[in-house]
């Protein structure tokens, strides 16, 4: 077996190279083969029950245009059901859809931005109490709140959603985790999160269990930096510690991370410096001190791979949707007992 080299100490080092996606993938499809809408970016995914997929984005004709609203589809046996708008405002696009199910009462929550631009959109959400076939109307968050950013809560034991969030104002973008006990009805917001010496560099984390005690928030990274930074919090994500640098690579795009029930953890991302390919998946068995990478699940010269959301599903699969060529939603199944 060839042996791929990096020498990034303490994150990836001799490792062998990347398994056969086939080796592992259990799944690989399109969310949807034709649909009303040219252009799509930023999925996200729950299970509603074993075997019930729920995926959202947001769709139109290109990414902030107005004519952008947060579409979803349903995965069952019966395979994807044919997409549907169900936010949209007049004037203005829809952005960064994020799926939450409350586990006591199985009510869903979808949050959402809506705005002109990342710089002036505000925080909204809907709500479904039947797994995701109707939703309530629009419910704008309170000002200066806006839910998670692009990925998913981790949620506390007691039910609290430790939401990684994120601004982007004129040159200044940085990080913050907004605390919901109740699913989006009140809020309290953390500790701003920038690396020291640079307040333009992060935005959209993604929070994970480090272990006992310990809760780690991965961030994309702008350009420049290169890298996806971190944060730790040792107080249940109440505070978190001022950010740096990892040596894991980033291009300047979305990242999504997930504890699963074997101790380890999965993160997707891309892992390159300028390009939004590959997207791939990595794995670590201790804490998130390091990754390797053990699969690429889509890779191209020249296309944008992008944007995931990752999942463990109620069968200890690992599940991940993310933008296709801004042309599609891919969703990609993948059975973590078959990686070493």
């Amino acid at each position: 077996m060839r042996i791929a080299v990096t020498l990034a100490v303490g994150w990836i080092v001799l490792c062998p190279q990347p398994i056969r996606a086939e080796e592992a993938v259990v799944l690989k499809e399109f969310v949807y083969e034709t649909a009303p809408i040219p252009s799509c970016h930023a999925s996200t995914l729950i299970e509603v029950s074993p075997g019930h997929i729920l995926a959202a984005w947001f769709g139109g004709k290109e990414e902030g245009d107005p004519s952008v609203g947060i579409w979803l589809a349903h995965r069952t046996g019966a395979g994807w059901s044919a997409p549907v708008e169900v936010a949209k405002h007049d004037g203005v696009p829809c952005w960064n859809p994020v799926l939450v199910r409350d586990r006591e009462t199985g009510k869903i929550v979808l949050f959402y931005k809506a705005g002109p631009s990342p710089e002036r959109w505000s925080g909204l959400r809907i709500v479904s109490e039947d797994g995701g076939k109707t939703w309530s109307r629009a419910e704008m968050l309170p000002a200066g709140i806006l839910g998670p950013i692009k990925n998913k809560p981790y949620r506390l034991e007691d039910g609290t959603l430790l939401c990684g969030s994120s601004v982007e104002s004129w040159n200044a973008w940085g990080c913050r985790c907004e605390i919901t006990p109740d699913l989006g009805e009140t809020w309290r917001v953390g500790n701003p999160i920038n690396l020291p010496d640079n307040l333009h560099g992060l935005i959209q984390p993604t929070i994970f269990r480090a272990g006992p005690g310990t809760l780690r928030m991965f961030m994309r990274a702008r350009r420049p930096i290169g890298k996806i930074c971190e944060s730790v919090s040792t107080d249940e994500g109440e505070t978190w510690s001022p950010a740096r640098p990892t040596e894991l690579p980033n291009p300047s795009s979305g990242i999504d991370a997930v504890n699963f029930g074997d101790g380890r953890i999965a993160l997707v991302y891309n892992p390159t410096v300028r390009e939004r390919s590959p997207i791939s998946l990595a794995i670590s068995s201790d804490g998130g001190e390091s990754f390797r990478k053990v699969l690429d699940l889509d890779e191209e010269d020249g296309e944008e791979f992008s944007y995931p959301a990752v999942i463990e599903t109620s069968d200890g699969k690992i599940a991940t949707v993310y933008t296709w060529k801004r042309e599609k939603v891919r969703f990609v199944l993948v059975d973590p007992t078959s990686i070493d």
